[in-house]
């Protein structure tokens, strides 16, 4: 077992507290960039939350443009609630572009706003929401993507109720369509060039010569998951090749000389996810692995000066800048600052500034720039308020399975030393499972790490075997083994910091959502002894009824089950958390968005009837309207913070027994009266 050290994160200012749940609402992450072409500017969009404590009208984080030259230099752009995405500079960087929903539209248009100030014009719609669009090299043609636009007879039919749908047949597919705005025509007309399927991720080269497009053969998720493939065309939408990688797509970007595209996807059809890095011939659609076998999962990837590619790389719970060669050879690593978690590049038209979004165990994600051969800078820091928190320890720690196999995770604990018998422990599990947590900022609505040590819980994200971050057979051990190896490493953590002295092993508590929420019930059940309570968020209870209700049946077959459930039905049944839920003697807080098409609510319904009539075990159930597979709103981010917390302070640190009220005195914290 190593217990890595980390850095103590005690904020310095006199009357500083620890976080708390009213302050999840006050986080904000830059979360998307554009480099200028010239590299002065970097526009970057800033996620902020709705604080309905403050007064806030409900409803998802609220998009908002910047624009940065320089160390704490930047100012907001567009603001106000109306949310942006999709930003691009115009070619001749004198303003930023951007999809939006202002003033008069129906649907998402296209925006601009002038670098040297103004109000933001719109530059094109129509009746259909841009998805995704880049400008041609001049700045006179804009290629997009979007559906075909509706032609209100569907509309008038439901106004006479007539709205009955066909599942999985009534498909809308998204069209490549081009649009040139120096022309006669008012308002410019587009016109759909390009194939035939499902479009999205579109990027054009340097030179506007040619574009790439990823393509499924229907809408359906499990298609946009499994199925798509890079369409590389020429400028008037004609095929010039296709890359045909197998199984799951990530991102993709030209090179400087619209020769070759670097881009990530999954190395076979069985691979969980598009961590691997691949070198494409745009005009032929060969393309080459770059070190697939490799204990690593690339994130991003950029185009230098000279044909080098910059990539993101995580390795275990850290990251890196690599440069390569255009065959793939590593070259040299970037000079990042250690304690940052880099998550997504950018470079702008001549490369000559790089732009960083990257978080650490004491910031959520920020905006910073280099040279490419230079420091980074610090550019966009959001969250000043958090100099007067005292944030909590955050370390990694690495422990040995069962087995032999070594698994690493995230540590955040109460500052100080700890108790006699050691901390309650909070486990938060992510989902995926083909996914991973690095050594940076995770708190937030349903991981709230630092919240629980500011009330005195360790808290600890596994990187548990299916994870990525550590290659991909790393990655596959999971599969044909749903509740095996993966989640005995759950409870092997929970030997191994007890060992250490940091966590109490009566007072474990395990949460997660997806597949989190499957191993947050498989702890309740069959591995109710472990655990003291639980918080199941969206998850899995039932693994042959999710096949039958879940949009994403091929993904779960191909890169989880590797069988389908006739093939096995009672091996299917006995991963199932309803299999074992007459042995639970865990309190189980269950919660789900009604509007689910990831994990049907019904798998939360099935774990909550089978506790409540097969086990004395707590249960509740509760159900989020409105929202899908995790919770987008902030009156249902603020509600479900609440009640984690509540149900594990009540579990774990408090007398047990019968749950907790159900009511919340939301009424009460938000200062609403009754009506008389």
């Amino acid at each position: 077992m190593l217990l890595t050290p980390g850095a103590a994160l005690a904020a310095t200012a006199a009357l500083a507290q620890p976080m708390g749940v009213e302050d999840l609402a006050k986080v904000t992450h830059v979360d998307g960039q554009a480099v200028s072409p010239d590299g002065s500017r970097i526009a970057y969009v800033i996620d902020a939350p709705r604080n309905v404590l403050a007064g806030d009208e409900d409803g998802a984080p609220d998009s908002q443009l910047y624009v940065a030259w320089g160390e704490s230099s930047n100012r907001a752009y567009v603001t106000g609630g109306e949310g942006v995405s999709d930003i691009a500079w115009r070619p001749d960087g004198g303003a930023v572009s951007f999809v939006s929903k202002r003033g008069d539209d129906e649907h998402d248009a296209i925006w601009s706003i002038a670098v040297d100030g103004g109000e933001a014009q719109r530059v094109f719609g129509m009746d259909a929401n841009i998805e995704d669009y880049v400008w041609g090299p001049n700045g006179d043609t804009i290629y997009f993507i979007a559906k075909e636009p509706g032609d209100k007879t569907e509309e008038k039919l439901k106004d006479k109720g007539f709205k009955a749908w066909v599942y999985e047949e009534d498909h809308e597919f998204s069209h490549l369509w081009r649009v040139r705005l120096n022309t006669a025509d008012t308002p410019p007309q587009a016109e759909r060039i390009g194939p035939e399927g499902d479009l999205s991720n579109l990027v054009i080269s340097d030179d506007g010569q040619r574009l790439a497009v990823s393509v499924a053969p229907t809408p359906l998720i499990d298609d946009y998951y499994m199925k798509r493939q890079v369409h590389v065309l020429d400028a008037n939408g004609e095929p010039v090749s296709v890359i045909e990688t197998p199984g799951k797509l990530g991102l993709y970007k030209f090179s400087p000389s619209g020769e070759a595209i670097a881009m990530t996807a999954g190395i076979d059809i069985n691979d969980p996810s598009a961590g691997v890095m691949m070198i494409a011939n745009a005009e032929t659609g060969a393309y080459q692995p770059v070190e697939p076998e490799a204990e690593h999962h690339v994130m991003d990837v950029e185009w230098l000066s000279g044909g080098e590619i910059l990539a993101i790389i995580h390795e275990g719970v850290q990251s890196r800048l690599t440069v390569y060669s255009s065959d793939g050879e590593a070259l040299r690593n970037l000079d990042q600052p250690e304690e940052l978690i880099a998550r997504d590049v950018a470079l702008g038209a001549e490369r000559n500034r790089i732009g960083l979004i990257a978080d650490a165990p004491d910031h959520p994600k920020n905006l910073y720039a280099a040279a490419p051969d230079g420091a980074f800078a610090l550019w966009a820091d959001h969250n000043g308020w958090l100099e007067n928190r005292q944030l909590a320890d955050q370390r990694v720690f690495e422990y040995e399975a069962r087995d032999g196999q070594m698994v690493q995770g995230v540590l955040v604990t109460p500052n100080g030393e700890a108790p006699a018998g050691g901390w309650p422990l909070m486990m938060l599990v992510h989902g995926g499972p083909e996914a991973h947590r690095s050594n940076g900022w995770h708190t937030r609505y349903s991981e709230p790490g630092q919240v629980a040590a500011g009330q005195g819980y360790a808290a600890f994200w596994p990187n548990y075997r299916g994870s990525t971050g550590r290659g991909v057979a790393y990655a596959k051990q999971h599969q044909n083994d749903y509740a095996g190896k993966e989640f005995n490493d759950l409870v092997d953590a929970i030997g191994a910091l007890a060992e250490a002295g940091i966590v109490d092993p009566d007072r474990a508590g395990i949460t997660g959502g997806s597949y989190g929420g499957y191993a947050s019930a498989w702890g309740a059940t069959a591995l109710s002894e472990h655990f003291a309570a639980s918080v199941m968020f969206v998850g899995i209870s039932d693994q042959i009824s999710k096949f039958g209700t879940t949009d994403i049946p091929d993904e779960m077959y191909n890169v989880h089950a590797r069988k389908w459930p006739w093939e096995d039905w009672q091996s299917m049944l006995e991963v199932s958390p309803i299999y074992y839920a007459g042995e639970s003697r865990t309190p189980t807080l269950i919660l789900h968005g009604e509007d689910d098409t990831r994990v049907h609510p019904s798998q939360s319904m099935e774990l909550y009837r089978h506790l409540k009539l097969r086990s004395e075990a707590p249960v509740r159930l509760v159900f989020y309207p409105g929202e899908g597979h995790g919770n987008r709103k902030a009156a249902a981010q603020y509600d479900y913070a609440l009640r984690l917390m509540r149900w594990m302070d009540h579990y774990l640190q408090g007398d047990g027994g019968e749950p907790p009220a159900f009511d919340l005195d939301l009424a009460g914290q938000l200062g609403i009266e009754a009506a008389e």
